[in-house]
């Protein structure tokens, strides 16, 4: 057939203009090409302009980028300009097939139409990202020149009696419309940026954020079709195939999503809702405010959510149409003529089945564009509410009562959950949101749509989902219950693995391992009863989704069945939203309480309401000389004639001066009883004041209490204020330490950051005053021996630092800040004599002293009173006495010669015994831990050169070629660790269940397109098939859910089981080069994968993937065409797949990694909330949480934004496949003899289940290759050596009461630390006696003890038969009981006297339950000194014959430690007792002295023998000491 613009039919009078041109068809038409071709000629010129010129620079940055007024609107008009444009084309082309001749008029005008539209949209773009506004002249004459040609026609077309029945009409009167709103949007442009017409034109700027190079999440700023299709992030996902994704490349926020941006948004109508509360005690309402502060993105995410759920019911309408039309034939009449052209009417259009093939493939692409976009608003939403609420619960944390925390109201664990659970369950919760009011809607019109194709039998299937409706709702309570369970077990099961993690050298010298192990195990196994639980719940709620099979309508089946799919959707989901509903409604629940809870009083007293004359603001000078002075001790701390030593010469007033004043005090933690009563003290400016006390005395209380961290019952705390001669030195010295206070706290609190930073604090960095600090506090040795000195990273998730060396850069930091006041709560605790002498001298008396700054110190050695200008005796929780030193000697003779009898005895404590002091020992700890490690490291870094050379076999760069690469290894090791057979029965399942799927379907359609006019008796002959089918996929579908399920189960259970058995058997050696934070992460988030995350995931990816391969077997079966399209969709798929999967595992990573920071900032900010708050630095931490909130947040949107990514385009994949599916399927039909409607409508049904799938088989691969990463983890600590437990001789062979007589003798003893060290120990031979108290200084393992060698004993028997007692306090939670005797065999009165021997049975008769009164995690509800009591005691119940101590009395008061010291002489008269000490007091006492030097023995004898002989070592020791 000819072509010709207006038909070559020689009857017609197509090119006649006798009754005028305008009254010509098709010279209409062609005047409507007129302003196409126009737009055409002047932009195309324009637009290879600009790229020319862009080519050869660099691309416009996005700091140019603007949106011209009408934006959105503009592009909105655009898109439905152009679906207009192809319905007019479609129309055209189905009008022009009723001619005798070609029409190109009916088309042309309508394809060029949508060429100039697409221009037009991207000339636009250009003129935009240029702000070049100028140029859009063009276009606003394009709007003028088209919305005047096509009202020509609608005007000849009304004048025609053409009306709303004929489609061209209606598609020219939208086209009319279209183009005036555009032309509208033009107008207002001109009106806006005055471009054109007017004198001034107005200069935008673009966004502020855009500005800012560092944002680099360009979502809110980039055109519509960008947004929708997510186009911004391609260079970002390629890139990342080339290079890893970093922090730097993702940059900042915009503001508005910032957490201090949505924090004050929630934060204003939280404060609105507290208002507007007529109770005060009623907390305000969360739900109402998170409304307020997030409903319009809510609302705007819903909107695009019901707009996807409705253009999804046109998939089954297409279907229906495309499968019942297929054979109709059409009519060939063309009464309907008007301009010589044939007219139609809609529904002859919709008859078509081309047309309804490209409707179809164009609802798709706008369903899936419409439901990702209402995914990404509600996760951008849903992390905004969470960055609002973790600075929320920041501000609250920062100002929390201390007596909540102390107290157990508030632990360390409740605020974690409150960081780590509850904003993610609202988060989530918000991102399920829409589905709350979106799946009553899917329902319903699901139903109506069935009823309208079925009639009667949809109400059956209605009925149906009405029933399943509430069952489902049971299944997801249960579900909720059982994951709340599960999670209570889990918390549980953490806290008791970290116990035993912080104490785990005491477990195993006392051979208590098995036994805590088997507490991890009990609780474990109640963990995975409830994940049993929730698996076997998960099955029947997967099941029920199979049951919807059952509907039958031979004739329209296939629409029914998309429909059912459809409807599935909302009732699957319907579990997963109640199940968040309800997480989300407990996690409110909590986060109100937190919210509610009791916070510190107001600190407007730290801001002086007792003026008082001080000086302040000398700045600090620093002294040449820090070097230790040589000085006699004993003449030092002599107190026989004391004076007042002049250190500095006092001002007259300055004596009178007051810094810190207490009057009638009475202060509590929370209970009704006071923990300090009647306190009337006063603190001098510019002096040293040091408070002295028993343990347990409240005299870290009384810092608190001045600090105002205690509740005030009554009194007042007065602190001075501060006036300053100079205005300047005011301004100056306010805005950097306004009102602070130093403080080092009794228990060392580190940042996880450098050692630098841990000691500047956020003052800035004064070389001269930070060297003379380190010198001050000893540390520079220290510093020398970590990898990258003082930039190496400490605290939980870094290095292990000893007690000593933590307690030291936590003092170095109180003496660095520049405040007027300094608080050192006991800072002597955990140093030796020579530390603590130096710190005193050079640090106290000179570094502070001599600032003029006022110290407050609580201390334990008394010798170091003589020193102090102010002296606080404080005893059961009151003042004892309060003045100088001379004037507690002639006030209180008593207390005056007690206190010298114990500094006497401390004079003896500044003898050494051995020739290494403790800190010397740490340091070599230290550098053994580094060595090691070191070790360790290029090990492993040898293992993973040998994986790269074997995996670069690739032509891609071998970081790629690692990054990209599925962990199939750990794959294998998870499966072989679920059980070959669970294995076996999953795939063996999932296999059977899906060919019974499909068998079921492909009866349906065999059924539907057999003859209709066949007797009945066929019909029922298909029926008991079709039910047995289903009833095999049902059965199956529960099957194949609960072997997936349990395997994961089992693969949890042996991991754990393995890991715990490795960890806890792992030599000490093990613990002291492995963080603590390392292998907490292995129980904690990485079990927390393998548990609830992995077997998801496996069931998701198997499934999908099974579902996908079924449906293209299908689509292939029915129309084999079909494959060739197939090869380049399998191209782009594998494409995209590719780079995805790339660079979703590098923002994971980064998800991951930015999380943990954000998480340990919390923590340790809860840990050290007195410190910060007395510092005054909330502030600083403030914007150090909401900086990681950021950091963390942009990680996550961009992770969210490369999801929808991948979605858009497997989604737009997934339509053309269902577009490629249905025209193979149209094309390949033919002839009216052969009905394949059925197998159509089969293929058709399989294509829009592969638009579903197809991203999640993407998903879900990159999800698997993320979550092996933590079976890799846990797997390199399954390699972990253990202890050797066997020894040679047999359990039975050894006496039950041995050793009896505690009798040590060495022969030849090496001893070394590591396979890889020289060792610490050469040759030693030495013999103790039975009864012995010997004193040495090194852990020495002997040979053999009461004749039976050592080596030959089974570990656990040799552990369990001696005591010992560690330096640092170790209590576990649970009871006293559990602590003190973990394997219940001994009595009562045992524990009582063990109790009473260790002077703390008072104190525990006095407890609630006395020996089962709760010890809280870490003994936190006793002080430092009474947890090292306990430890005492622990060792005297087992009553071994021989006792180690190993620096037992390093937390305990002089007065304690001397009755303590009497009673290990007398009970223990007849034992042997090793004394391993740094300070021992009775050194010259013991009846056998072992001497060692650069670890050899040299010396062996008793201390008299030794000290009679002047030249030994040991006296030289001792005379060099005194």
């Amino acid at each position: 057939m000819a072509l010709s613009f207006c038909g070559n039919n020689k009857c017609s009078n197509a090119y006649s203009v006798e009754n005028g041109v305008l009254n010509n068809g098709c010279f209409v038409d062609a005047l409507n090409l007129v302003p196409h071709v126009f737009l055409l000629f002047i932009t195309f010129p324009i637009l290879f302009i600009g790229w020319g010129s862009q080519s050869s620079k660099v691309q416009i940055h996005h700091n140019t980028w603007l949106h011209f007024p009408g934006h959105n609107l503009r592009w909105i008009l655009t898109f439905t300009l152009l679906f207009v444009h192809v319905c007019e084309i479609a129309e055209g082309i189905v009008s022009n097939t009723r001619m005798e001749s070609n029409h190109l008029h009916l088309f042309m005008p309508a394809l060029m139409g949508f060429i100039a539209a697409t221009t037009s949209v991207v000339y636009y773009h250009n003129i935009e990202t240029a702000n070049f506004p100028k140029l859009l002249l063009a276009l606003f004459i394009y709007w003028i020149l088209a919305f005047i040609t096509k009202m020509i026609k609608l005007w000849k077309f009304a004048e025609e009696s053409l009306g709303v029945k004929e489609l061209r009409f209606c598609i020219t009167a939208l086209l009319v419309v279209l183009y005036g709103l555009l032309m509208a949007v033009e107008i207002n442009v001109i009106r806006v940026r005055k471009y054109v017409f007017f004198a001034n034109p107005q200069r935008v700027k673009p966004p502020e954020d855009l500005q800012d190079l560092g944002v680099r999440f360009l979502q809110p700023f980039v055109n519509l079709l960008s947004k929708a299709t997510y186009w911004w992030m391609n260079p970002l996902i390629i890139g990342a195939h080339k290079r890893p994704i970093e922090l730097k490349k993702i940059g900042k926020l915009p503001i508005a999503m910032r957490a201090l941006t949505n924090y004050m948004r929630l934060k204003d109508s939280y404060e609105e809702q507290r208002q507007k509360t007529e109770d005060p005690e009623k907390s305000p309402s969360i739900w109402k405010s998170m409304y307020r502060a997030f409903g319009g993105s809510i609302l705007l995410s819903s909107t695009f959510r019901y707009m996807a759920d409705l253009l999804g019911f046109a998939g089954p309408l297409c279907i229906s149409g495309i499968v019942g039309n297929l054979h109709t034939t059409q009519n060939m009449t063309q009464t309907n003529m008007t301009f010589g052209v044939f007219f139609m009417s809609s529904n002859e259009l919709l008859k078509n089945t081309s047309v309804l093939a490209v409707l179809l493939f164009l609802a798709l692409v706008l369903q899936r564009t419409f439901l990702q976009a209402s995914y990404y608003v509600t996760i951008e939403t849903g992390i905004n509410l969470r960055g609002a609420l973790l600075a929320m619960i920041y501000n609250k944390i920062l100002r929390l009562s201390t007596s909540n925390m102390s107290m157990g109201e508030m632990t360390l664990g409740q605020i974690n959950n409150l960081v780590a659970i509850e904003t993610n369950q609202l988060m989530w919760f918000l991102f399920l949101c829409p589905n709350l009011w979106a799946m009553p809607v899917q329902i319903i019109m699901g139903v109506i749509l069935l009823y309208y194709l079925l009639g009667n039998s949809a109400l059956i299937g209605a009925g149906v989902i009405l029933l399943l409706a509430p069952v489902q709702y049971l299944i997801a309570t249960k579900l909720a219950d059982t994951q709340k369970s599960t999670l209570d077990y889990s918390t549980d099961r953490l806290k008791k693995t970290t116990e035993i993690l912080k104490g785990i050298k005491l477990l195993k010298l006392y051979a208590w391992e098995n036994i805590f192990c088997d507490r991890v195990e009990e609780t474990r196994g109640k963990e995975l009863t409830s994940l049993k639980t929730f698996a076997l719940y998960t099955s029947m709620s997967s099941m029920r989704g199979s049951s919807l099979y059952h509907m039958l309508s031979p004739d329209k089946a296939f629409a029914s069945l998309a429909l059912f799919h459809i409807l599935v959707t909302p009732l699957f989901l319907l579990s997963t939203v109640v199940r968040f509903a309800v997480k989300a409604l407990v996690s409110v629940q909590k986060l109100s309480e937190f919210l509610q809870s009791d916070e510190i009083g107001d600190d407007s007293w730290r801001n002086g309401e007792m003026p008082m004359c001080l000086e302040v603001g000398k700045k600090y000078k620093y002294h040449g000389d820090v070097s230790t002075k040589v000085i006699n001790r004993k003449d030092r701390y002599r107190m026989d004639n004391y004076e007042q030593p002049m250190r500095r010469q006092l001002r007259p007033t300055e004596t009178e001066d007051v810094a810190v004043e207490v009057n009638d005090g009475f202060f509590t933690w929370g209970s009704n009883l006071s923990t300090l009563t009647d306190i009337n003290i006063r603190i001098p400016t510019g002096q040293l004041t040091m408070i002295v006390g028993q343990v347990g005395c409240g005299k870290s209380s009384l810092l608190l209490a001045m600090l105002g961290e205690m509740q005030t019952i009554s009194g007042k705390v007065y602190w001075s204020n501060c006036f300053l001669l100079s205005l300047f030195l005011i301004l100056s010295w306010l805005s950097k330490n306004r009102y602070s206070v130093a403080y080092a706290a009794q228990k060392s609190w580190l940042l996880n950051a450098t050692v630098e930073e841990n000691i500047t604090f956020g003052s800035p960095f004064n070389k001269q005053r930070y060297k003379a600090v380190i010198d001050t506090c000893s540390l520079q040795p220290d510093i020398d021996l970590l990898p990258f000195g003082d930039q190496t990273e400490i605290g939980e998730r870094g290095i292990n630092l000893s007690g000593g060396q933590r307690q030291r850069i936590c003092v170095a930091r109180a003496l660095y800040q520049n405040t007027n006041i300094v608080f050192l709560d006991d800072p002597f605790s955990a140093l030796d004599i020579h530390l603590s002498d130096h710190l005193m001298q050079e640090g106290i008396l000179k570094f502070l002293q001599d600032d003029k700054r006022t110290v407050v110190l609580v201390t334990h050695k008394l010798q170091y009173l003589i020193h102090a200008d102010w002296i606080i005796a404080m005893k059961d929780g009151s003042v004892l006495r309060e003045g100088t030193l001379k004037d507690i000697q002639t006030h209180d003779v008593e207390l005056y010669e007690h206190w010298k009898t114990l500094m006497n005895r401390q004079d003896q404590e500044l003898e050494k015994t051995e020739m290494e002091s403790q800190t010397t020992l740490e340091r070599k700890t230290l550098r053994r831990a580094f060595y090691s490690r070191e070790a360790k490291n290029h090990i492993d870094d040898e293992d993973e050169e040998e994986e790269v050379e074997e995996d670069d076999d690739d032509n891609m760069s071998t970081t790629t070629s690692r990054r990209s690469k599925i962990q199939w290894k750990m794959c294998c090791r998870y499966l072989s660790s679920g059980g070959f057979l669970m294995v076996f029965l999953m795939v063996s399942s999932k296999l059977a269940k899906h060919s019974v799927m499909v068998a079921i379907d492909y009866w349906l359609a065999a059924w539907t397109s057999s003859n209709p006019f066949l007797g009945v008796l066929q019909h029922r002959s298909c029926v008991p098939v079709f039910i047995i089918l289903c009833g095999a996929a049902i059965a199956l579908c529960l099957i194949t859910s609960l072997t997936v399920e349990f395997l994961g189960v089992a693969a949890a259970t042996n991991l754990h089981h393995n890991l715990l058995n490795k960890i806890i058997h792992a030599p000490i050696r093990f613990f002291d080069v492995t963080p603590l934070g390392q292998i907490l992460n292995r129980f904690s988030a990485d079990t927390n994968i393998i548990d609830q995350h992995i077997p998801p995931t496996l069931e998701s990816l198997t499934r999908s993937t099974l579902l996908c391969l079924s449906a293209i077997g299908v689509i292939a079966f029915v129309t084999p065409t079909f494959l060739i399209a197939l090869v380049p969709l399998a191209v782009a798929f594998y494409f995209i797949q590719k780079y995805f999967r790339v660079a979703s595992k590098d923002l994971q990573d980064l998800d991951d990694s930015t999380q943990l920071p954000l998480l340990c900032h919390f923590s340790e900010t809860a840990e050290g909330l007195t410190t910060i708050r007395a510092f005054r630095h909330e502030a600083r931490f403030k914007q150090r949480m909401l900086e990681l909130t950021d950091t963390n947040n942009t990680a996550y949107l961009f992770l969210s934004a490369a999801n929808r990514w991948l979605e858009v385009r497997t989604d737009y994949l997934g339509a053309v496949i269902v577009l490629t599916a249905a025209v193979a399927a149209i094309w390949s039909t033919s002839g009216p003899d052969v009905d394949q409607s059925g197998l159509v409508g089969l293929g058709l049904t399989y294509a829009l289940t592969v638009t579903n799938y197809l991203n999640w088989v993407v998903r879900n691969l990159a999800d698997l290759e993320v979550q092996m990463a933590a079976v890799k983890k846990v797997n390199s600590f399954l390699s972990t050596e253990s202890e050797n437990y066997e020894g040679s001789m047999d359990v039975s062979q050894v006496p039950e009461d041995w050793p009896q007589h505690g009798e040590i003798k060495i022969h030849d003893l090496c001893v070394r630390y590591d396979s890889m060290l020289k060792p610490v120990l050469k040759q030693v031979n030495a013999h103790i006696n039975p009864g012995k108290l010997m004193k040495i200084k090194s852990n020495l393992k002997s040979i053999v003890i009461d004749g039976i060698d050592i080596c030959k004993l089974p570990l656990q028997t040799l552990r369990s038969r001696l005591s010992i007692i560690l330096q640092d306090p170790v209590l576990f939670s649970g009871s006293i009981r559990l602590n003190l005797d973990p394997e219940r065999t001994c009595t009562d009165d045992r524990l009582w006297e063990a109790l009473e021997i260790a002077q703390l049975k008072n104190m525990v008769k006095a407890l609630p339950g006395g020996l089962d009164a709760v010890v809280t995690e870490g003994g936190e509800n006793f002080s430092v000194g009474q947890r090292q009591l306990f430890c005492l005691a622990r060792a005297f119940v087992r009553k071994s014959s021989i006792l180690i101590m190993d620096e037992a009395t390093a937390s305990i008061d002089m007065a304690t430690e001397n009755i303590l010291q009497k009673v290990v002489m007398t009970a223990f008269a007849d034992r042997t007792v090793v004394t391993i000490a740094h300070l021992v007091s009775s050194i010259l006492e013991a009846e056998q002295v072992l001497v060692f030097s650069s670890g050899t023995l040299v010396e062996c004898d008793s201390a008299p023998n030794l000290l009679a002989q002047e030249n030994s070592l040991f006296s030289i020791l001792v005379r060099t000491h005194k």
